[in-house]
């Protein structure tokens, strides 16, 4: 079981924790939202919690919690940019369709 981001993504978050000051790396996870039952939820971590599954990559934590890694188990996060748009986008195995503003997945 695995997740993992790609250097473009990696570097975001780097720059984004060292504005914020402090972190250890983000944490991924899923909630029953949007119109195909299941949106992703990033966030930041300065702790982790002793139940957490931890992905370290290049000194950057990727933290789930076990009830979200059953929906990303095999993952890859990535950060893009588009025209004047950029956010993270997710490569997940486990979806098997996504909602037409792709807020949300369904596995």
């Amino acid at each position: 079981m695995a997740i993992t981001m790609t250097a473009t993504a990696k570097a975001h978050v780097e720059r984004q924790l060292a504005n914020r000051g402090k972190g250890v790396g983000i944490r991924i996870g899923v909630r029953t939202a949007g119109c195909s039952g299941m949106a992703y939820v990033l966030e930041f971590v300065d702790t982790t919690e002793s139940e957490d599954m931890v992905f370290e990559q290049d000194g950057i934590k990727l933290v789930v919690d076990p009830k979200s890694l059953a929906y990303l188990d095999g993952t890859e996060l990535d950060f893009i940019k588009e025209g004047l748009n950029e956010g993270f986008a997710f490569s997940n195995p486990n979806a098997k369709n996504a909602c037409g503003c792709g807020e949300s997945f369904h596995v």
